[in-house]
């Protein structure tokens, strides 16, 4: 594995829930201290809950955030705002739809979260090595790398690019990037501290769109307390220090006086690309290595997120034997699709402003509905009954068929699951019926006929 960001260390994580060896390679030193992403959306929500991170995911974020937006003149002008949708769901929405919710977390907690869980596991994370060459055959891969003064060879059978827009596995395969590339001037964001919540009051927003005519600019919570990102086009900036951000924050929040404790500043550009592919012979590309989104939409960690899920599992399965290797080919099918949706909103001007039942069919994915139900553990949701291999869902009077020792999807172990007859129906699962669901929670095939129970 090349990179250690939200892709590269949910795809470590769910190859070693497999038993898999795995080696992550990162060329910076240590994670990065700056919060970036502040959007955990309810799928990714869900994969952590299924990890059982999902205490620990909330221990930094702040759940009682509403996920709309704000728009107003100057944070201090609030209550003549006007509220618009971000795509993503209410908190009675997501009640109703799954048992998580989408979180306001930055994402050097959230990457510290997957780090520490991926090295639980067994995972090898090294920091500060710099993967210089990359060659991949049918049969597997080597890296070159360099450790410090040292330059070492490392060989698997498989290699996966999570190493961003500049991948050096992703040039390695000749592969090339196409769509809009950079899609807006270069920008600039500043994680500061400040009592920015005795300003605006109740509720609390996801997003403050600030459209002062002297300072178009955004202010994002990112975390619990006072912590918060203000983002805007370096073109506005005189110079790119903390006494000109302190000037353009003041004037954004609408107060003169205001003294916030600046933490780091950091230039980006906005972008939108994909690759041609994302798989080549022994060699896969996940996260911005696959593709790049602009933050409008906060969908690009969750869909990095969800590459390294379902890359992982799949891998996981090949190496264990549970599956042909053909089934890899399903990564760039299945993933595709969503990139390039997201790539589509993240360029479009008002991506941001998205009604939510638009939007959540995407984040989640084609999994099964959320429903509760009662079991010898509690009450549990039906996606909390999903396993990693895969699970069959079927209702009180009916036997389990043939395949719950081993499916057409391969020799991968069946979990049978027993549903009340009622929340059977409601997963559209008929009388004598039953439902087969892999690890991503999406159906592997539709209520398929088996035998009736004795009576």
């Amino acid at each position: 594995m090349v990179g250690a960001g939200p892709a590269g260390l949910t795809a470590a994580a769910a190859l070693r829930r497999y038993g898999v060896e795995v080696l992550v390679q990162e060329r910076k030193a240590r994670l990065s201290a700056h919060p970036r992403a502040t959007v955990v959306s309810t799928r990714s929500m869900e994969l952590l809950r299924s990890w059982g991170l999902e205490d620990e995911i909330r221990a930094r974020g702040m759940p009682e955030v509403e996920w709309l937006g704000l728009v107003t003149e100057t944070l201090a002008s609030a209550d003549r705002g006007q509220t618009v949708t971000l795509g993503l769901p209410t908190g009675e929405q997501a009640a109703v739809l799954s048992p998580t919710a989408p979180l306001c977390a930055p994402q050097d907690h959230t990457e510290a979260v997957l780090l520490g869980y991926a090295r639980s596991l067994g995972a090898e994370v090294e920091f500060g090595r710099d993967v210089l060459r990359v060659g991949v055959a049918d049969d597997g891969a080597e890296a070159l790398v360099r450790d410090g003064d040292r330059i070492r060879v490392v060989s698997a059978r498989y290699v996966i690019g999570a190493d961003g827009a500049r991948s050096v596995v992703r040039s390695a395969l000749g592969i090339e990037m196409g769509g809009p590339g950079s899609v807006d001037t270069l920008s600039v964001s500043a994680a500061f501290r400040a009592p920015l919540w005795d300003v605006l009051g109740e509720p609390r927003y996801g997003l403050y769109p600030i459209v002062h005519p002297e300072v178009p600019s955004v202010f994002v919570p990112s975390g619990r307390g006072d912590d918060w990102v203000f983002g805007l086009a370096a073109d506005l900036l005189a110079r790119a220090d903390e006494a000109e951000m302190t000037r353009l924050i003041r004037i954004a929040a609408g107060v003169p006086d205001l003294e916030p404790r600046i933490q780091t500043i950091t230039t980006f550009n906005f972008a939108a690309e994909i690759a041609d592919r994302f798989a080549e012979r022994s060699a896969f590309l996940i996260g911005d290595a696959a593709h790049r989104v602009t933050p409008r939409g906060g969908t690009g960690m969750n869909t990095a997120i969800a590459d390294g899920h379902d890359l992982g599992w799949k891998l996981g399965w090949v190496l264990n034997g549970w599956a042909e290797e053909d089934l890899l080919d399903t990564y760039e099918g299945e993933r595709r699709p969503v990139a390039a949706h997201n790539l589509e909103r993240s360029v479009d001007e008002r991506g941001s402003y998205r009604d939510p039942i638009d939007e959540m069919h995407v984040d989640l994915g084609g999994r099964i509905g959320h429903l509760w139900t009662h079991t010898a553990n509690g009450r549990m949701s039906t996606l909390d009954l999903i396993g990693d291999g895969l699970t069959l869902f079927m209702g009180p009077d009916t036997e389990p068929p043939p395949e719950a020792s081993a499916s057409a999807d391969g020799s991968a172990p069946v979990t049978v699951r027993r549903l009340p007859a009622v929340t059977a129906r409601a997963l559209g699962i008929a009388p004598g019926r039953s439902l087969l669901v892999r690890p991503s929670g999406v159906p592997a095939r539709r209520a398929t006929d088996v035998a009736p129970a004795p009576v």
